[in-house]
């Protein structure tokens, strides 16, 4: 399948604006903090949220209105979460009513979301006071705008676009994220907005979306928080003019896995954004007597701080991979592992059949120099694998998130 990089993130899928704003959430003016997306026509629209038990307001309020599996704007906010509030909810409708009367739309069409500090009043004149600024600011190069305004602890942008094929029409999806910390499976501390024009059932758009995410967003963790907001979302304008997708099939097919390429790329960013971090680490474990299996190992390494601390110091501490392989729940035989670590300065095998073998240190410190670390495990039993995607554990994520509120 082909498909092809292109510009302008979300709004390169057809019908769709952006825009972002600073309108006085967060206290520092060079940073905006009011983020929309919006189509011409009302979209299809699917999303997943966090597991957490505790869960913010917004993700309340967007679950209700996407129960007709139909959306036309997304409003959010970043500096505050708007999370354990009493007037939360609240907050968030008003956030959507605002919005969607400022638009021309039906509330029950807006998807809103909030992101940052847990617990703490939402301050809302500035957002509504925000709503007519950011309309007029809504552009087809507003993408970028929209990422922006999303970004707390980030300090890299995430956006992209692909380009590609189906039934001869030419197709888009596209999407921006934030993520840097407090982020573990299953979804983690991040805001994901994507959009497509390619024309598609509702329950087949959130089939695609579970499946994609599950093998992607949720197979990354940072620091092994799991966030109380966290939200991915999609809509789709249907303005490809592809013959409507009702079915499991080849065009299926092809849009699943546009859409997996996005997510995939967007994982990795969020991981190698992690807060404080030096290295993306990836964890691909093969060899398995199932997927669950091969899935919860791979998230166990990434998720183990001794491990995470060991790359950061460029220590080829295997051992502490091994003890987390060994504390996952699931069944398997040690005896049978195999461990090497790998980039793009070389490979070094570090344990066969469960236990050590004689490597050379001065090569795997060569190997652990690099900025992305493939752990590859072979579990010797079957013939399932998986891949999760973390992060080195460095001294700046304790000074980050040590005054994070204050």
């Amino acid at each position: 399948m082909n498909f092809k990089q292109c510009d302008k993130g979300v709004c390169a899928s057809k019908g769709f604006t952006a825009a972002g704003i600073h309108c006085g959430v967060r206290k520092n003016k060079d940073k905006k903090d009011l983020a929309l997306i919006y189509c011409d026509v009302l979209c299809d629209a699917a999303a997943m949220y966090t597991q957490n038990k505790v869960a913010g307001a917004p993700i309340i309020v967007t679950k209700k209105h996407l129960e007709g599996k139909k959306a036309q704007a997304v409003i959010a906010n970043s500096g505050n979460a708007n999370t354990c509030n009493a007037d939360g909810e609240q907050n968030a409708q008003l956030m959507s009513d605002s919005c969607a009367k400022v638009m021309g739309i039906s509330p029950k069409h807006v998807i809103v979301a909030s992101t940052g500090v847990i617990g703490q009043p939402l301050n809302m004149p500035p957002i509504l006071d925000g709503m007519a600024p950011l309309k007029d600011a809504l552009s087809e190069n507003g993408s970028e705008d929209a990422a922006n305004a999303i970004m707390t602890t980030d300090t890299k942008l995430k956006e992209i676009a692909l380009e590609f094929k189906i039934g001869g029409k030419t197709c888009h999806v596209g999407g921006i994220a934030k993520g840097s910390g407090m982020i573990h499976p299953n979804m983690a501390t991040m805001l994901c907005f994507l959009t497509t024009d390619v024309s598609i059932d509702g329950d087949l758009l959130q089939k695609a979306l579970k499946e994609v995410v599950d093998v992607t967003f949720n197979m990354v963790s940072v620091d092994g928080d799991t966030s109380t907001n966290d939200m991915v979302s999609i809509m789709a304008s249907g303005l490809a003019e592809n013959q409507r997708i009702t079915e499991c099939g080849e065009d299926y097919e092809i849009f699943k896995t546009a859409l997996y390429e996005m997510l995939l790329y967007l994982s990795r960013a969020i991981a190698k954004d992690g807060e404080g971090a030096t290295k993306l680490l990836e964890c691909k474990v093969e060899g398995a007597d199932d997927l669950m299996t091969a899935r919860k190992i791979a998230k166990s390494v990434i998720t183990s701080s001794l491990f995470k601390a060991a790359m950061f110091g460029k220590d080829a501490n295997w051992g502490r991979i091994l003890c987390a392989i060994g504390y996952t729940d699931a069944q398997f035989d040690i005896t049978k592992v195999a461990v090497s670590l790998k980039s793009e300065f070389g490979e070094v095998d570090v344990c066969k059949n469960g236990a050590g073998v004689d490597f050379s240190e001065e090569k795997a410190l060569e190997v652990l120099q690099s900025d992305e670390i493939t752990i590859h495990i072979n579990m010797n039993s079957g013939n399932y694998d998986a891949t999760a995607w973390g992060c080195d554990l460095t001294y700046d994520y304790v000074k980050i998130n040590g005054d994070y509120r204050t």
